[in-house]
């Protein structure tokens, strides 16, 4: 895991188009132990579009990873995202994980606007 003083100063790293080489790039500086799974990852969707002859599983990975990058370009935020999904795993009530719940989409939404994606619910 990264720590903020690890990424260059909050938004120093612009937000890339959604393609494999500028996702790439950047997470080499900001999250460079997150590029092994990236690599991994993009060779799995490559090989499940040509299995399905579809550009679904390109268009999925691409959406997963521009989201993770527009995350990680912001290091509190990342952190905060970090924070809250190991606090949902241990809530103790209903009250409680509606909060934790809510504050994660807030911080997933933005991080989608960010990166140009589809509002939550959306194609």
């Amino acid at each position: 895991m990264s720590t903020a003083a690890e990424h260059p100063r909050g938004g120093a790293v612009p937000q890339p188009p959604a393609t494999v080489e500028e996702l790439r790039t950047a997470l080499t500086r900001i999250a460079p132990e997150a590029v092994a799974t990236f690599d991994a990852e993009r060779a799995e969707a490559v090989t499940r579009a040509r299995q399905e002859v579809s550009s679904a599983p390109m268009r999925r990975f691409l959406r997963q990873w521009a989201l993770h990058v527009a995350i990680e370009r912001h290091p509190d935020m990342a952190d905060r995202l970090r924070r809250l999904e190991a606090r949902a795993a241990s809530v103790d009530s209903i009250e409680e994980g509606r909060m934790v719940a809510a504050e994660i989409g807030r911080i997933l939404d933005k991080a989608a606007a960010e990166a140009g994606l589809p509002h939550s619910g959306e194609s």
